[in-house]
């Protein structure tokens, strides 16, 4: 059974940072592909960003290149998503999740899903 526990959401002023984790427990992921993927209200889930087992790193997503950075400590089996220069289109339900798929990028390359973490930026 693993588990995966998002923390470092909140509330935060347009051009803030915050850093969320995602520590797994129940199964060592150090071969997974860990990814964020982000839910806004009455939107779809979208991919935000994946690092590999070897820390390759992706974003997917435009509006964050240069603001947001995804990393992972295999000891700690943690992921981390650290954001800066927010705003308020930023907000949403932020999950991490874990794929046996090299940088996946799509909900359903994904088997494990943590509970999520509200991220609100206000303007």
């Amino acid at each position: 059974q693993v588990q995966l526990v998002e923390s470092g959401g909140g509330l935060v002023q347009a051009g803030g940072s915050l850093r969320l984790s995602c520590a797994a427990s129940g199964r060592i992921l150090s071969r997974y592909t860990m990814g964020w993927f982000r839910q806004a209200p009455g939107k779809e889930r979208e991919f935000v960003a994946a690092v590999s087992w070897s820390s390759t790193r992706t974003n997917n997503l435009d509006s964050v290149k240069g603001r947001f950075v995804i990393s992972r400590d295999n000891v700690k089996n943690t992921a981390y998503l650290q954001m800066n220069s927010l705003k308020p289109e930023d907000t949403a339900v932020y999950y991490c999740a874990a794929s046996p798929y090299n940088l996946a990028t799509m909900v359903r390359q994904y088997d494990y899903w943590g509970q999520g973490t509200q991220v609100t930026v206000s303007s």
